[in-house]
C-alpha cells in the first residue's frame, strides 16, 4: 500500500454561530488542506498517482473558498464553517474527482486552522 500526501493552502475568513467565545467573532484564517491519497498499484512509471494531478484537482475546489467569508457560502448554509466542516465538504468533493480509479482513493483531508491546530476527516 502506497500513501501520498499534497498541501495546498487559502485565505478565508469565518466565525462560529454559537460558540462562546473568541470564535464567534468574525477572524480569519490562512488554511492549509492536506489530501492523502492510498493506493496499491502503480503506473508504468512507477507513480501511484501524479502529485500535480491531485494538487491541481485540489486547488480547483479551494478556489471557492479563498478570500472568501465562509459564512455566506451556499457550502455553509446550514452549518457552521468549522475546520470539521470543511474538512469533510473538500473530502466529498474530491473524493468523486475522476482522477481517482481502481485502488486509488481518496484517503483523507486534514484542515490547518493554525501550525498547531488541525482536524482529519475520512470516510
Amino acid at each position: 500500500m502506497y500513501e501520498l500526501t499534497v498541501r495546498s493552502a487559502f485565505e478565508a475568513a469565518h466565525f462560529i454561530d454559537g460558540y462562546d467565545g473568541k470564535c464567534s467573532r468574525l477572524h480569519g484564517h490562512n488554511w492549509i488542506i492536506e489530501a492523502v491519497v492510498r493506493g496499491e498499484a502503480l503506473d508504468n512509471l512507477g507513480m501511484l498517482i501524479d502529485f500535480k494531478i491531485i494538487k491541481a484537482e485540489l486547488n480547483k475546489i479551494l478556489d471557492e473558498f479563498d478570500h472568501r467569508f465562509l459564512n455566506e457560502l451556499g457550502n455553509f448554509s446550514a452549518e457552521n464553517p468549522t475546520a470539521e466542516n470543511l474538512a469533510r465538504q473538500v473530502f466529498q468533493k474530491l473524493a468523486v474527482s475522476e482522477i481517482f480509479s481502481g485502488s486509488t482513493k481518496l484517503y483523507a483531508v486534514k484542515v490547518f486552522e493554525s501550525p498547531n491546530s488541525c482536524v482529519t476527516y475520512y470516510e
